[in-house]
């Protein structure tokens, strides 16, 4: 975008990233391990741009919706890096804000710096996608829940040192009401991880097994059996966090169109619908987050993002196939690497197929499916 096209926020933030980038990258260059990734967040954070979301009273810029959408458009198109804690500064740092007291609310500072690394236990074998179906315990005895369970495909998991754990807490309550969320140290006697290899060959997720895992009562955030109302908001902040994704999405896609000068016209057209899916998942991110910033409760546009997202996402990386030709075809390719690795996206926070169902039963109205 143009000068004359953004807004005060996003041009403040365009200088500040002309500046820290080639700092960033005289050390770490192309690198993107979790390191590098660290290493850029704690420049954006000593810069006070780490979550220009938050409120100005936590370390934020108090940015409204525009605002927010034109400054992850302005990272995307930087070509930055994703940073270390980006589950901690979108997703619990909210939540930590609008449910946490103040002794919780003393993690915002770490987690703004990336010296606590938060992630979510959400899913678990046999409920990933239907988070109500949960098992993990968490029973509460005197001032004490004590934790059983296992955790799944936890993003970033081997680095964490926090976790935002959904536990049931009313075994006899219905499914949605009887679940708390609180607030472990990983380092807690009882916890054990390990990493998840994936069909690239890397390790970017990890399994969790609590076994009688000792959590103060003080670990609780929001109302006991009250979690669904916290994971509802965190979960409607996560996916307008899909602005900054729709916009790299179609970052690469300029770029690809740009880097090997297509010339076959169905491959032209295909990378036009591309940047044309990738441009209407990010809109409709920006529309979901205006809604939250009025208050309102995330509802099945919520699901229509995510259904958006995963689609964009893996018709990328089916064109990046088709358009690399025969050299996408080697195993060590970056394009047949690109296309195996968006297979994930079809999976993440929630299955596809589990979004179809939800968008034809909620949003359309149709028969439940029977299965």
């Amino acid at each position: 975008m143009s000068a004359a096209e953004v807004g005060r926020p996003a041009l403040e933030l365009r200088g500040v990233l002309q500046q820290l980038l080639p700092v960033h990258r005289a050390q770490w260059g192309m690198d993107d391990s979790f390191a590098a990734r660290l290493a850029w967040q704690r420049l954006l954070s000593d810069a006070g741009w780490a979550a220009p979301a938050w409120p100005q009273a936590y370390g934020g810029k108090g940015l409204d919706a525009v605002d927010r959408v034109e400054c992850d458009r302005e990272i995307a198109e930087s070509g930055a890096l994703p940073m270390a804690g980006a589950l901690g500064l979108q997703n619990v740092g909210p939540a930590l804000i609008m449910f946490g007291d103040a002794d919780q609310q003393c993690s915002l500072a770490r987690i703004l710096h990336g010296d606590e690394i938060w992630v979510q236990g959400f899913s678990e074998p046999g409920a990933g996608s239907d988070l109500a179906g949960l098992r993990t315990r968490a029973d509460l005895r005197g001032d004490t829940f004590v934790v059983n369970g296992q955790k799944v495909w936890t993003t970033a998991g081997m680095e964490a040192t926090h976790m935002l754990l959904l536990a049931r807490t009313d075994p006899n309550a219905p499914k949605h009401r009887g679940i708390s969320a609180i607030l472990v140290d990983l380092d807690t006697p009882g916890v054990e991880r390990r990493p998840l290899r994936q069909i690239t060959g890397e390790y970017g997720f990890a399994e969790f097994f609590f076994t009688d895992v000792e959590i103060p009562r003080t670990g609780l955030l929001g109302p006991l059996h009250g979690g669904w109302a916290v994971t509802t908001k965190t979960l409607g902040y996560e996916r307008t966090g899909v602005i900054n994704f729709a916009a790299r999405l179609e970052r690469e896609v300029r770029e690809l169109a740009q880097t090997l000068e297509v010339r076959d016209a169905v491959l032209r057209d295909q990378l036009t619908q591309r940047w044309i899916e990738a441009r209407l998942t990010g809109l409709m991110g920006a529309r979901a987050l205006a809604r939250l910033r009025d208050g309102e409760s995330p509802g099945a546009e919520q699901s229509i993002i995510k259904f958006a997202w995963s689609q964009a996402t893996s018709r990328l990386g089916e064109t990046v196939l088709d358009v690399s030709g025969h050299a996408g075809i080697l195993a060590s390719s970056p394009a047949a690497r690109r296309f195996v690795a968006t297979r994930s996206s079809t999976i993440a926070a929630g299955t596809t197929e589990i979004m179809r169902n939800l968008l034809a039963e909620r949003v359309l109205g149709l028969p439940r499916d029977p299965g």
